[in-house]
């Protein structure tokens, strides 16, 4: 007994899926239109949907209300053309969508004339209109294993805990507790007095040379001397100007400000950084 090859192929028909259900237009039945979706109430077009011309305004209605939540019977639908001009009112529930002629592409702009509704007022869109849960303070302290517990019990072990100070010991690193901050106008004035423009500096960490620029206060930054650096090299961070206002002339990225603690003056020619220190008898 022979077996018949089947009428159609798994091959064939996975084929015939993909060609039905592809993106492109053209293997779209004919009698369906892709159009886009406004809401009266909502600011943005949030979703395009694919509708059969067969189907009756209510059923558009229907299922346009399990996207948007506006109530059937509250929406009023309008069709908008590619430009945003009004091509029709749906009024009528009984008629079919095909009677208004909608093209791919067209809107249809839903309408909610419902003043109770969820979306009336942004509801949907302005979380901020959206009432918040607020707590007191004192609802907040009867509560156990809160942050602020377990702040308290920290301080109460080490009045200089911080935070940061946590961290670093949990990430096993030493940690560096932030410099104060200076309230001083004059913060170290007696060491900046000391030094003069035009002469030659090393500047720590690194013995950075460079020639001094500027002795002096400096606007927009933290209270205090400070000194300006041309370096010989671009170790710098800026060409002299701090916030707009220009203090010396550097090329881009030799300038710098400094404090005036950390610059040492003298006689520090620039590095040479082909030069030997080799004696004669051992140069060839």
């Amino acid at each position: 007994m022979t077996t018949s090859a089947p009428f159609i192929s798994k091959e064939d028909v996975a084929a015939l899926r993909d060609y039905v259900m592809g993106p492109g237009s053209q293997n779209q039945a004919e009698s369906t239109v892709l159009l886009h979706v406004t809401h009266s109430n909502l600011q943005a077009r949030f979703f395009e949907i694919r509708l059969d011309l067969h189907m009756t305004v209510e059923a558009v209605k229907v299922k346009l209300s399990f996207h948007c939540g506006t109530n059937p019977s509250a929406m009023l639908l309008q069709l908008l053309d590619e430009g945003g001009s009004v091509v029709a009112t749906l009024y009528e529930d009984s008629r079919k969508l095909g009677f208004y002629s909608p093209h791919s592409g067209y809107t249809l702009h839903v309408i909610d004339t419902d003043p109770t509704s969820a979306s009336a007022g942004g509801w949907l869109e302005d979380t901020s209109l959206v009432q918040k849960y607020m707590m007191s303070d004192d609802e907040y302290n009867k509560r156990e294993n809160t942050y602020r517990r377990w702040k308290e019990g920290k301080l109460k072990d080490d009045p200089s805990w911080t935070l940061e100070k946590e961290m670093a010991m949990k990430r096993g690193v030493p940690y560096n507790p932030p410099a104060p901050k200076i309230s001083d106008p004059d913060h170290l004035k007696a060491e900046a007095e000391a030094i003069s423009v035009g002469q030659r500096c090393s500047v720590d960490p690194g013995d950075r040379r460079g020639e001094v620029m500027f002795v002096g206060q400096v606007e927009g930054l933290p209270l205090g001397y400070w000194v300006g650096i041309k370096y010989d090299e671009p170790l710098g961070k800026n060409d002299g100007t701090v916030k707009g206002k220009k203090y010396f002339e550097a090329p881009p990225g030799y300038g710098a400000f400094v404090r005036p603690d950390k610059v040492q003056v003298g006689d520090f020619p620039p590095v040479d950084e082909f030069g030997s220190d080799l004696g004669s008898e051992d140069e060839i």
